[in-house]
Protein backbone atom coordinates (compact mmCIF):
# COMPACT_ATOMS: atom_id res chain seq x y z
CA UNK A 1 0.00 0.00 0.00
CA UNK A 2 0.84 3.29 -0.65
CA UNK A 3 0.50 5.09 2.69
CA UNK A 4 -0.19 9.01 2.25
CA UNK A 5 1.16 10.88 4.37
CA UNK A 6 4.16 10.05 6.62
CA UNK A 7 4.44 13.57 7.68
CA UNK A 8 1.28 13.17 9.80
CA UNK A 9 2.48 10.48 11.91
CA UNK A 10 6.31 12.44 11.96
CA UNK A 11 4.34 15.32 13.49
CA UNK A 12 2.08 12.90 15.59
CA UNK A 13 5.15 11.18 17.74
CA UNK A 14 7.26 14.46 17.46
CA UNK A 15 4.19 15.61 20.20
CA UNK A 16 3.86 11.56 21.65
CA UNK A 17 7.14 10.05 21.89
CA UNK A 18 5.82 6.76 22.80
CA UNK A 19 4.03 6.86 20.14
CA UNK A 20 6.95 6.36 17.60
CA UNK A 21 7.92 3.38 17.34
CA UNK A 22 4.36 1.61 17.28
CA UNK A 23 3.68 3.98 14.12
CA UNK A 24 6.32 3.15 12.46
CA UNK A 25 5.98 -0.54 12.79
CA UNK A 26 2.60 0.24 11.09
CA UNK A 27 3.99 2.21 8.69
CA UNK A 28 6.49 -0.62 7.55
CA UNK A 29 3.94 -3.42 7.61
CA UNK A 30 0.96 -1.12 5.83
CA UNK A 31 3.58 0.05 3.40
CA UNK A 32 4.63 -3.38 2.58
CA UNK A 33 1.21 -4.99 2.29
CA UNK A 34 -1.13 -5.28 -0.62
CA UNK A 35 -4.42 -5.31 0.90
CA UNK A 36 -7.23 -5.51 -1.57
CA UNK A 37 -10.51 -6.02 0.78
CA UNK A 38 -11.08 -5.15 4.53
CA UNK A 39 -10.39 -8.84 5.49
CA UNK A 40 -6.78 -8.74 4.03
CA UNK A 41 -6.22 -5.28 6.96
CA UNK A 42 -8.54 -7.67 9.45
CA UNK A 43 -6.29 -10.61 9.05
CA UNK A 44 -2.94 -8.20 9.57
CA UNK A 45 -4.76 -6.28 12.80
CA UNK A 46 -7.35 -8.16 14.21
CA UNK A 47 -7.88 -5.34 16.42
CA UNK A 48 -8.95 -3.33 13.38
CA UNK A 49 -12.34 -1.36 13.22
CA UNK A 50 -13.96 -1.45 9.20
CA UNK A 51 -16.38 1.73 9.67
CA UNK A 52 -17.84 3.72 6.91
CA UNK A 53 -16.50 5.20 4.03
CA UNK A 54 -13.68 2.73 3.39
CA UNK A 55 -12.24 3.73 6.64
CA UNK A 56 -10.41 1.92 9.02
CA UNK A 57 -9.89 2.19 12.74
CA UNK A 58 -5.80 1.03 14.02
CA UNK A 59 -5.36 0.66 17.60
CA UNK A 60 -1.91 2.39 18.24
CA UNK A 61 0.42 0.82 21.42
CA UNK A 62 -1.63 -1.23 23.12
CA UNK A 63 -4.89 0.99 22.23
CA UNK A 64 -3.57 4.33 23.73
CA UNK A 65 -3.79 5.84 20.45
CA UNK A 66 -5.92 5.72 17.06
CA UNK A 67 -5.15 6.25 13.47
CA UNK A 68 -7.98 6.60 10.91
CA UNK A 69 -7.11 5.79 7.17
CA UNK A 70 -9.32 6.25 4.18
CA UNK A 71 -8.53 2.95 2.03
CA UNK A 72 -8.85 3.20 -1.50
CA UNK A 73 -8.27 -0.63 -2.23
CA UNK A 74 -8.49 -0.62 -5.72
CA UNK A 75 -5.76 1.75 -5.87
CA UNK A 76 -3.39 0.36 -3.49
CA UNK A 77 -3.63 3.47 -1.85
CA UNK A 78 -4.14 4.53 2.70
CA UNK A 79 -4.69 8.13 3.41
CA UNK A 80 -3.62 9.02 6.76
CA UNK A 81 -7.03 10.87 7.91
CA UNK A 82 -6.23 11.04 11.83
CA UNK A 83 -3.94 9.93 14.46
CA UNK A 84 -4.51 10.70 18.24
CA UNK A 85 -5.27 10.53 21.86
CA UNK A 86 -8.75 8.53 22.65
CA UNK A 87 -10.23 11.92 24.09
CA UNK A 88 -9.09 13.21 20.68
CA UNK A 89 -11.25 10.56 18.75
CA UNK A 90 -13.95 11.08 20.89
CA UNK A 91 -14.43 14.47 19.60
CA UNK A 92 -14.65 13.37 16.29
CA UNK A 93 -16.93 11.19 13.05
CA UNK A 94 -14.06 8.96 11.88
CA UNK A 95 -16.67 7.73 9.29
CA UNK A 96 -16.12 11.30 7.40
CA UNK A 97 -13.39 12.67 8.74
Amino acid sequence: MRIIALATLRDFWKRHRDAEIPLRSWYTLASRSDWRHPADIKAAYRNASVIANNRIVFNIKGNDYRLIAAVHYNRGMMFIRFVGTHREYDKIDAATI
